[in-house]
């Protein structure tokens, strides 16, 4: 068993979900355990950061609120920050038009497992059935990247 490249795949797919199946035909792994060793990773990270996403949310919190005290105080003007950036307008429009399923799916392989746990989470933290589509959605994903890596290594 090669546990060390089990491991760096593992790795890879808890920070970069979409990518890390690219590596299992370099590595000379069979597509199941490329897939297992992905999905795992992404299992892991997806249930420590949808879990783990209110201490997030609220440790920003309590550092914006900081730093708006300690300008008030010292009497220095807070940088502006701007909330609508593109990227939030992004994540509103998809969540408006995708729903729980689209976001549940997608963030997670889009943007990357931590993060599309954690606004999935702050959309739909309160349903019970947002953590099962997640889990889903990377299963489906999952298979998905892991068979176009593989369809691809047959091609050349």
């Amino acid at each position: 068993m090669h546990w060390h490249l089990y491991i760096s795949l593992f790795g890879l797919s808890m920070i970069k979900f979409m990518f890390a199946p690219f590596g299992g035909p370099a590595m000379k792994l069979n597509f199941l355990e490329t897939y297992l060793s992905c999905v795992a990773g992404a299992f892991v990270a997806a249930f420590i950061f949808y879990f783990s996403s209110e201490f997030f949310m609220i440790r920003a919190h309590k550092k914006r609120k900081a730093l708006l005290h300690a300008s008030i105080t010292n009497g220095t003007p807070l940088k502006y920050k701007p909330k609508f950036t593109r990227f939030n307008k992004l994540i509103v429009k998809l969540k408006r038009r995708l729903g729980i399923y689209g976001i549940a799916f997608y963030a997670p392989l889009f943007l990357s497992v931590p993060v599309g746990s954690i606004v999935t989470a702050k959309f739909y933290g309160k349903e019970k059935r947002t953590f099962p589509l997640i889990l889903l959605g990377i299963c489906i994903n999952g298979a998905v990247t892991t068979g176009l890596a593989y369809g691809i290594k047959a091609l050349f």
